[in-house]
């Protein structure tokens, strides 16, 4: 009788030896505030001390209004699966919205140009307000276009967002003759708005709004939008209110695109409807598919390269945009997910990995826990 050898169970508590060290959820925070501060301070003395000179610091503040309009409509295109084309609607609200609001304002305190430059708590104060007052008017006009646009998919809903983006450049161009005093200046557009944006703006919102839109995901309400996204019956199905989380996941797209297009206001200091118009929608789109659906470094990553690559071609002016466009096919015939897919980068996972040696190569031909055992106890049974 062949004797049978004892199966020892490797299951239960595993000793202190092998147990994954991990990171708090507090101390995950303050790694990332201290990254963003320290990008924000190393930028800001750099503009300061002369390395960046004007024109370099205008495009960065561009790259952070576009960063915040490829993660703000990666929202309801990559999180929701939706395809919307009415965001430069939505940031031509929050543009005049919130350019019309400091300039009425500033007359009203008496603040002057100066006081803009050198920035003063009362300016700063006028200036975060408008930026929360044309991210409310953009969220107002998501409200009035989503309740009824989010009811139909597809092309469907491309073509009426769409529209009412039309409607939005249409109506700032002709409202001042309608209501017979000076609103949005029409075709010859909104001037006299002071220069408020800076890049320690900027990018102080882009952190705010990547981790507003971060958490928003993180939550129940985020993992409802996706699974609207995955199959919207089986939400429905089991209890998810399809309407309400569709309509707030167009609603905090359309709030963060009104905030970019504060941003934008200033950075510019002139607006005009047809800056507006069907192909900054598109524009914006392109990003976000760029990038990769459903990520977020992708979206900033791919608004990053497509506000700096058409200035860094400007030396070569007949060519650029061919340049341009040959990059967007390359990218979408050898990589048609997008440049990251739906990867989102994770500074705290990483150093987690680092923490526990868990690095690519160490794991190569490296045969799973209990392999052994488990082909041991076949021979044996």
């Amino acid at each position: 009788m062949t004797e049978k050898r004892p199966i020892i169970s490797t299951g239960g508590p595993q000793p202190a030896a092998g147990r994954r060290r991990s990171l708090s959820m507090p101390v995950r925070y303050a790694i990332n505030a201290v990254l963003v501060l320290v990008i924000l301070v190393l930028g800001e003395l750099m503009i300061d001390g002369g390395a960046i000179n004007r024109y370099q610091s205008t495009v960065l503040e561009q790259v952070g209004i576009y960063i915040i309009l490829a993660v703000s409509l990666n929202i309801a295109t990559g999180y929701l699966g939706q395809l919307p084309l009415g965001h430069a609607g939505f940031m031509s609200m929050g543009a005049y919205g919130c350019s019309i609001f400091i300039i009425r304002m500033s007359e009203v305190l008496g603040i002057g140009a100066r006081d803009f430059v050198t920035g003063s708590p009362m300016t700063v104060l006028l200036v975060l307000g408008g930026l929360v007052v044309g991210g409310l008017c953009a969220a107002v006009a998501g409200i009035i276009i989503g309740i009824p646009a989010l009811r139909l998919k597809g092309d469907y809903l491309a073509i009426i967002t769409l529209a009412f983006a039309e409607i939005i450049r249409v109506v700032m161009l002709n409202i001042d003759s309608v209501l017979g005093f000076e609103l949005t200046g029409g075709a010859a557009g909104l001037t006299g708005i002071p220069s408020y944006t800076s890049f320690l703006l900027v990018f102080g919102c882009v952190a705010v709004v990547c981790f507003l839109i971060h958490t928003m995901m993180k939550s129940r309400h985020g993992r409802a939008i996706l699974a609207i996204r995955d199959n919207e019956i089986a939400a429905e199905a089991t209890g998810v209110n399809t309407t309400y989380y569709k309509t707030l996941a167009f609603v905090a797209s359309a709030f963060f695109a009104g905030v970019a297009g504060g941003l934008y206001a200033g950075c510019v200091g002139v607006l005009q409807p047809a800056v507006f118009g069907f192909m900054k929608s598109i524009e914006i789109l392109v990003m976000v598919v760029l990038g990769g659906m459903g990520s977020m470094l992708g979206s900033a990553l791919s608004a990053t390269v497509l506000t700096i690559l058409p200035e860094a071609l400007r030396a070569f002016s007949e060519y650029r945009m061919i340049a341009y466009a040959i990059v967007l096919i390359l990218v979408m015939i050898f990589r048609p997910q997008g440049l990251l897919g739906s990867y989102d980068f994770s500074l705290s996972r990483i150093i987690e990995r680092v923490m526990n040696r868990d690095f690519p190569w160490s794991r190569k031909g490296a045969a799973p826990a209990g392999a052994d055992d488990g082909k041991e106890a076949s021979r044996d049974a």
